[in-house]
């Protein structure tokens, strides 16, 4: 028995440019009232490999300005930097960059 595969239709167009790949996606750590600051800095180093200056200026940002973009790419793998930024206690989510 073959299948014969049903039309596109415009709700399947609409999925397709929703989940389209080449959209970038961020990690954005937020600011909380438990971990030091110099903590912060220290997994920025630790975690991302950031030198210290730069760890610092993203820490300042979190204090600050309520939150940080600590890296940008595939959906999967902010996922996993958001993970590893609860493991270490600290609040993170990922976002769809805005086009």
């Amino acid at each position: 028995m073959s299948r014969i595969a049903a039309p596109l239709t415009d709700l399947d167009l609409d999925l397709e440019r929703v989940v389209d790949p080449d959209v970038p996606w961020q990690t954005v750590v937020w600011d909380d009232p438990v971990n030091l600051m110099s903590y912060v800095t220290h997994v920025f180093q630790e975690y991302f490999g950031f030198p210290k200056d730069v760890a610092e200026r993203l820490m300042l940002a979190v204090h600050r300005e309520g939150r940080a973009v600590v890296a940008e790419g595939a959906r999967e793998q902010m996922e996993l930097h958001a993970q590893a930024m609860h493991d270490y206690g600290l609040w993170a989510t990922v976002n769809r960059v805005s086009t």
